[in-house]
């Protein structure tokens, strides 16, 4: 059988994360003949990870993917059919200021990365940031699919959209795909066997982004609502987990959760939570789960973890590029291969993405970076009638989403005097006096000023 020619531009093709997770998928790939373009302001790290994508290719089920580092991201995008955008805004560093002055005052956040102070701060960097690759790709690609891996999710798909209004963008991001496998294993459990995967369940999602929920989950033509029901009450106190964590293991200790916080707002709200829970746990009022996260069975992941996996993972990819070792070519619980294949006319895909609100979702204005499940087909990426959130659920999330909107007006815009007043008002903040919440916001605008527009320092000078 032919297989389809593709051309992948990568936007931060030096990820020592997300870019081999593609490589492993399309080793995997048997319909797809790809050629991917790896694009980095570190174009050393785009060239090692060339030489790591031929070590994937090698082990194709398929034709082999290709792999091309370049340095100018207009080649790069010149002629793509799929665009692939996955950045770090500012770097660990600046991260780590986005999680331990909050700390100072008294706030506790377990990512940082969406939402409370740290998300905040991490859109102001990232949105001018996402702009400009928006308007490179309507410059040097406008017809192509473009896929956003990079958080805040929600703010910074909506910036590539203002850029850009008619560019073909879906943001994507797999803490759905933790409840589905919740929902396998209760099936296997059933079964008596390991029948199942989290591919084979459907679920219908509803939120924004990392604050997802489902109402109706499906598999082998089951309705699994009533058996996950049952799950999460008899798991809502001790908690559960696939495995056990291993006590060696940094990763466990650090991202590992017991799902308590989704149980417990499945018991609140009457819905099931998708997401994990150190992200859920950042939209609700810190005294709600941040406060005691250790009896709620969650860790709040310390930026120097990161930065210590991130010197690991170097050195791995280093060896790697350099002949030596295996690469880890399992396919991952990634979808945006299925994704691509739906968009190239080789199967429909349904999968949940992030996307302007044109209807999907019952309550939230239009326009509305949203949550919910889209149909990926040659005709496009089509999101399809989620539905509306139990009413007490809706005011968090209308909250939390008019917030991010109003956050994407104020920096489209360049109103640097708004900023503050939408900063007091995040759940995690609120409690903090206009004094002492002020003093945060200069602090963390100092701290990665070298990312801001001079506008806003000075404003906050």
């Amino acid at each position: 059988m032919s297989q389809r020619p593709v051309t992948i531009a990568y936007i931060g093709g030096g990820s020592l994360n997300w870019a081999t997770k593609l490589m492993a998928d399309l080793a995997h790939d048997t319909t797809l003949a790809a050629h991917v373009r790896l694009y980095d302001i570190d174009h050393a790290a785009a060239a090692r990870n060339a030489l790591i994508g031929a070590r994937f290719a090698a082990a194709s089920k398929g034709s082999p993917a290709s792999y091309e580092a370049v340095p100018v991201l207009a080649d790069a995008l010149a002629g793509a059919d799929v665009v692939v955008v996955s950045i770090l805004p500012g770097g660990f560093e600046d991260m780590a200021q986005d999680v331990d002055i909050p700390a100072r005052y008294g706030i506790r956040q377990a990512v940082g990365d969406t939402v409370g102070p740290g998300g905040f701060i991490r859109a102001l960097r990232a949105v001018p940031m996402m702009a400009q690759i928006a308007q490179d790709i309507r410059d040097h690609a406008p017809k192509a699919w473009v896929c956003n891996l990079t958080n805040p999710m929600s703010v910074l798909t909506g910036a590539m959209y203002r850029a850009f209004p008619e560019i073909r963008l879906w943001g994507e991001c797999h803490e759905v795909t933790k409840l589905r496998h919740q929902v396998a294993w209760i099936a296997n459990q059933q079964a008596g066997k390991a029948q199942y995967s989290h591919r084979d369940v459907m679920v219908n999602v509803l939120g924004i982004n990392h604050f997802t929920f489902v109402d109706a989950i499906g598999l082998d033509g089951r309705d699994m609502l009533p058996a996950y029901r049952a799950f999460a009450q008899a798991h809502a106190e001790a908690g559960w987990s696939p495995r056990p964590k291993d006590p060696g293991s940094e990763h466990d200790t650090w991202f590992m959760d017991d799902a308590r916080v989704k149980f417990d707002l499945y018991r609140r709200f009457g819905i099931p939570a998708a997401a994990g829970d150190r992200h859920l746990a950042e939209f609700m009022p810190q005294s709600d789960y941040l406060d005691g996260h250790e009896g709620w069975g969650f860790t709040l992941t310390p930026v120097s973890y990161r930065i210590r996996d991130r010197q690991q993972k170097r050195e791995q990819a280093a060896a790697l590029a350099a002949g030596q070792g295996t690469p880890f070519a399992d396919r991952s619980d990634e979808a945006l291969v299925d994704q691509i294949r739906g968009l190239m006319g080789l199967g429909d895909f349904t999968s949940n993405v992030n996307l302007p609100n044109r209807g999907q979702m019952d309550g939230l204005p239009q326009g509305t970076i949203v949550e919910t499940n889209a149909l990926f087909s040659s005709l496009g990426v089509t999101p399809l009638v989620a539905g509306r959130l139990p009413a007490p659920l809706l005011r968090i999330v209308a909250d939390h989403a008019a917030r991010q909107t109003a956050l994407l007006d104020a920096v489209m815009a360049e109103s640097w005097g708004d900023l503050f007043a939408l900063f007091r008002t995040d759940p995690l903040i609120a409690p903090l006096s206009d004094a002492r919440a002020r003093e945060m916001f200069v602090e963390m605008v100092r701290a990665t000023a070298r990312h801001l527009p001079q506008e806003l320092q000075r404003e906050v000078a």
